[in-house]
């Protein structure tokens, strides 16, 4: 019986991928969920929207679904994930002029959500009480109606213009 020996410098130093090439660790330094992309993603269909700069639609982008999504996983682990451009588009205001919106890719958004769905429970606890902007269960609606209460709680009132103030 012969016992064949291998030669230590030749193994993985932790599990290797599927194909055997480099470890895990060092191939992806960034430890994200395939699921957190996929949950990211759809929340990005039920937003709808349009596409980006790319000029993909959510119709073509599902057309390679696994692989578009795996791209995004892949680059975003690795550490490679660059965004593309936004697309420009113009918006009337109600008062006249046009507000500039940025619409970025399918792909863009659904990396943008996941590392919203990561960050967002961790910066949360950390904003004021009173902080309305862009948050979670909160809205212009809710600020306005705290300041109308307090209006009638005191006597004085603070009106600044943030804009011309900086």
């Amino acid at each position: 019986m012969r016992v064949e020996r291998r030669d230590p410098a030749l193994q993985p130093k932790t599990a290797a991928n599927q194909r055997w090439e480099e470890p895990l660790s060092e191939a992806k330094p960034f430890e994200i969920p395939k699921r957190l992309v996929w949950d990211a993603y759809r929340q990005v269909r039920a937003n709808r929207g349009a596409g980006g700069v790319d000029g993909v639609s959510m119709a073509a982008f599902e057309e390679d679904l696994g692989g578009n999504l795996y791209k995004v996983w892949n680059r975003m682990s690795s550490g490679s994930y660059h965004p593309p451009p936004v697309r420009l588009v113009e918006i009337p205001k109600s008062g006249g002029g046009l507000r500039p919106l940025g619409i970025p890719t399918i792909a863009d958004r659904v990396a943008q959500t996941a590392v919203k769905m990561v960050l967002e429970p961790m910066v949360e606890p950390m904003f004021h009480r009173d902080s309305y902007g862009y948050r979670p269960g909160r809205s212009a609606l809710d600020a306005v109606g705290v300041a109308r209460k307090r209006c009638w709680t005191f006597d004085w009132v603070i009106d600044l213009d943030i804009k011309a103030f900086f």
